[in-house]
This record gives structure tokens, sequence and C-alpha cells, in this order.
């Protein structure tokens, strides 16, 4: 497992132009958040094969911040499950919600001596040090779903998610075409820079109110219990925003308890609630292709160990999203939703 194959300078040299943003990944059709908290991408079968590599066997170690139970971050495994695959890739998976234990996972798969390290930065400042002892190490680190205004300061390689602050903006402007007046953004994880950047974008162009509500996201009865009580509580409330498919549909049982005749809108994407946008019970879900987003994280190591490749020519991110699923597209992606990689 050789980490020297290619020449370095403190942040890896850029041996590719600046290319732009690459708009491939973000479709026109549009999904933070599975550790374990969803059936184990091994045991998830259906994912996309594209034969396999001759190319020498390697390790890489993808590390998130991922809280069990959400399914969201199954999404992402599974899109890298599909890329260790194809490319002869041992792929060694690990979590933890606590940003000082994230960056004790990463020490890790350092300490191990991998081949690449594929790396959230949801708290950038928990994880500046050991991604610098990686790259000191001569591991290659690759930057995925959380942390696009910070990859570039700590010399990561590439970076694959989306702008959370742009996809917030695009929320809020299609928020103003439904004709709200009064948003509740709910936050289930306080300090997040991704979740913190969506409900600022949010309300930098949602020409109406917009509240943050802070709950704890690992308690889903007391998520709901705090939505229903705000909803009762301030009937102006006539918008719920959740940053996360489970939260979404826990905010429309909220509404109904509270007899709140707010409408729901969330980021993100799962299969019961791709369901939902079809009965009409959330209008509608920003996507960010995290399937896309594991696959990408993955195969990239893979090609610059390879072949020397920078996804972005290492100057430029990739953006997997963001884009709306709603009633004009949901059936597209429901088939895709239901093999559990949109």
């Amino acid at each position: 497992m050789s980490h020297t194959a290619l020449p370095r300078s403190p942040r890896f040299r850029r041996i590719a132009p600046a290319v732009a943003v690459a708009a491939a990944a973000a479709l026109t059709l549009a999904g933070c958040s599975s550790s374990s908290g969803g059936k184990k991408a091994a045991e998830s079968g259906a994912a996309v094969s594209a034969g396999k590599a001759d190319t020498p066997r390697m390790t890489i170690a993808m590390v998130t911040h991922a809280p069990s139970g959400d399914t969201f971050w199954d999404t992402i495994r599974k899109g890298a499950e599909a890329a260790a695959a194809k490319d002869n890739v041992k792929l060694i998976y690990s979590n933890d919600e606590t940003a000082a234990d994230q960056a004790n996972l990463v020490q890790n798969a350092i300490d191990q001596k991998v081949d690449g390290i594929a790396v959230t930065l949801a708290k950038p400042d928990a994880m500046k040090a050991v991604v610098a002892k990686a790259e000191a190490a001569g591991i290659p680190v690759v930057g995925f779903n959380a942390g696009l205004s910070e990859w570039k300061k700590q010399g990561l390689l590439s970076f694959f998610g989306q702008d959370e602050s742009v996809s917030g903006q695009a929320l809020g402007t299609k928020l103003n075409d439904t004709g709200a007046k009064h948003a509740l953004c709910v936050v289930q994880a306080q300090g997040d820079i991704n979740l913190e950047q969506r409900c600022a974008g949010v309300k930098k162009t949602f020409s109406g109110k917009t509240d943050n509500l802070y709950v704890n996201g690992t308690d889903m009865p007391s998520v709901k219990s705090t939505i229903t009580a705000k909803l009762a509580q301030d009937k102006s409330i006539d918008e719920v925003v959740t940053l996360g498919a489970p939260f979404a549909l826990t905010a429309a049982q909220a509404t109904s308890e509270a007899g709140s005749k707010a409408k729901v809108a969330t980021f993100d994407l799962n299969k019961d609630l791709i369901a939902a946008i079809e009965k009409g019970s959330i209008q509608f879900a920003v996507d960010q292709q995290p399937y896309l987003q594991g696959y990408l994280a993955v195969d990239s190591l893979w090609l610059y160990k390879t072949n020397g490749n920078y996804s972005g020519g290492g100057e430029q991110p990739i953006l997997t999203g963001p884009a709306f699923v709603d009633k004009s597209n949901v059936d597209t992606v429901a088939q895709f939703a239901a093999k559990g990689t949109r």
C-alpha cells in the first residue's frame, strides 16, 4: 500500500488545470444523513455494476459524521460500495457524529496505513489536525457532503457535494412561489455547518419571516413534540422546512397533531419521503444525490492512485446538487429510490 507514488507539495501538487465546476453531477432531477442506521451497504445488493478493475487491491477508509439510524448515509454508503466493487477496493466505513470521535476514526485509518481517506467535514476545526496528519503520512484525502468551504484550506484533493448556502437559497426562492409567509427551519444538530448554512440560505432569499428551531435529532419523539408545541404556540407558521427526510416525515405528523395548516418542504430524500411527495403530505425535496457523493469520493481516490487524476482539477468542487423533486418528476425518481440509490 504505497502512499508515495505521485509527487506532492504540502497541498498535494495540482497536476491538472483548474476546471469549471462539474455540473455533470447535478442532474435535472435530484438528497445530510447511515451509518449503521439502515441495511448495510453490502446487503443492499442492487448497486450499479460496471465491471471490475484489474488494478492492484487497495484500501480506502470512509469516515463520516453520520448519526446512528439516519438512513441518508446508507445511500452514501451504497454508492461508495458500488465504486469499491468496481475499482477492486477494500472499503472501510466508519462513522461518529461526535467531532472528536470522528477525528479518532481518521487517526485509526492512518494507523492502518490505508491508501486513501474520504471524509466529511461537518465540524472542520475538529478535523483539521488529523487531516494534516493523513496528508503528512502521504495518504491522499478527499472530502464529500460536508465542508465545501473548508476542503481547499485543509489541502484535500477534491470535494463532492452541494453548496448548502446555494441550496438553501434555492429552497427559499421556491417558497416565495408557494405563497408562504412564515417559515420554521428545523435544525436537528446545532453547530453542524451544513445544516446552519441551509437555514441561512433559506432566510436570505425567502421574502417572508424565517425562524430556526433546534431539536435533538437523535430522539425522534422529542423532535415531534418540539415541532408540535411550536406550531401550536405560533399559528402564523405556514411552512416547516426540515433538513433531512426522516424529520420531514415527523414534521408532517406534528402539523397534524398541532392542528396546523403549515405545509412541509425538506432537504434530502429516502423511499418513504418519495411516497409522501407522491401522496402530497410533503411539498417537495431538495436532492443532493448522496449515492453519487459516496461513489465519486471512492472512485476519485482510485483514479488518483492509479492515474494521477484530480476531480475538479483540484481547484473546484464537484457539485451533486441541488435539484428539486416534486410531483412533476417524483415518478421518475421513485424507481431509483425503491432500490435505495436515491
